[in-house]
């Protein structure tokens, strides 16, 4: 039976974690912040004093922190997963980092006969706790398949989409659309207003139509202002469309080309969300 580690026990990690549990796989959890493990206090979770201790008893480690910061941290710092990783591991990066991270951790682990899988995920505590998250994997194969009955605790689907990195890319490209098409969302409100349309009434029509997007219904949920986006979400999406941004700058110019008009929506929503685009932390 595959034994799980886990690290970041916020509100998404948080319920991956308790799904793990509820699966009836083992498992061995490690806080920076001794509360965040108060409700699993009665369980059948293990509690390692180091990274590096969890590290050496589980055969998949998933980390669920802010940024490529505090997946460096955990993992490379003193005492941190890599100095505990053992051969035939595999770390998980559900963090939404910068793909180089994930490959240049996954060169470290190589060095120790381990394997790093980058798999990020979509849809929040809700859907952890249902076991609906959406897992985004790159990697490879063999690495993925022995992620897959952690992974199945908290995700469906879980999709493979290529080598290591190929699960950032397209993370940091789904949340570049949405912002882009929220943007757009506003704007198409925005107008209607300015034509004697009321903004709700307008959402709730558009939302039963050809026009009707998940972006949309977001918007609307918040009342039909974007800034109520911007304080709930608006750090995150910042973040991976300046991630996503980077990626386009260092690539080649067709690539650039192809993205530069959903990177400018982005960046234009983000600016109605009242949302940073600079800043490293959620």
């Amino acid at each position: 039976m595959t034994h799980a580690g886990f690290i970041g026990l916020g509100s998404q990690g948080a319920p991956m974690a308790r799904r793990i549990l509820d699966a009836g796989l083992p498992l061995t959890l490690w806080a920076r912040r001794p509360q965040s493990l108060e409700p699993f206090a009665g369980t059948k979770a293990e509690v390692a004093d180091t990274p590096a201790e969890l590290a050496a008893a589980c055969d998949v480690v998933g980390v669920c922190v802010v940024g490529d910061a505090d997946v460096e941290e955990v993992v490379l710092g003193e005492s941190g997963v890599l100095a505990g990783l053992r051969p035939g591991a595999v770390l998980a990066v559900h963090s939404t980092v910068h793909p180089d991270t994930c490959r240049s951790l996954g060169a470290l682990a190589a060095e120790r006969g381990a394997h790093v899988v980058d798999a990020p995920v979509s849809g929040g505590g809700p859907a952890a706790s249902e076991g609906k998250l959406l897992v985004m994997a790159g990697g490879d194969s063999d690495a993925v398949e022995r992620c897959r009955p952690v992974f199945a605790a908290y995700g469906d689907p879980v999709v493979h989409l290529g080598p290591l990195g190929a699960g950032q890319v397209t993370k940091l490209l789904n949340n570049t659309l949405f912002t882009a098409t929220f943007g757009i969302a506003a704007s198409a409100l925005a107008l209607g207003q300015r034509l004697g349309v009321e903004p709700e009434r307008f959402a709730e029509v558009a939302g039963h139509g050809s026009a009707a997007s998940f972006a949309l219904g977001r918007l609307a949920a918040s009342g039909c202002d974007p800034t109520r986006m911007g304080a709930v979400a608006g750090g995150l999406l910042g973040k991976d469309v300046r991630l996503m941004g980077s990626l386009v700058d260092d690539s080649p110019t067709e690539a650039a080309e192809a993205t530069e008009d959903v990177l400018a929506q982005a960046r234009a929503a983000l600016e109605r969300m009242g949302a940073p685009l600079t800043t490293d932390k959620e």
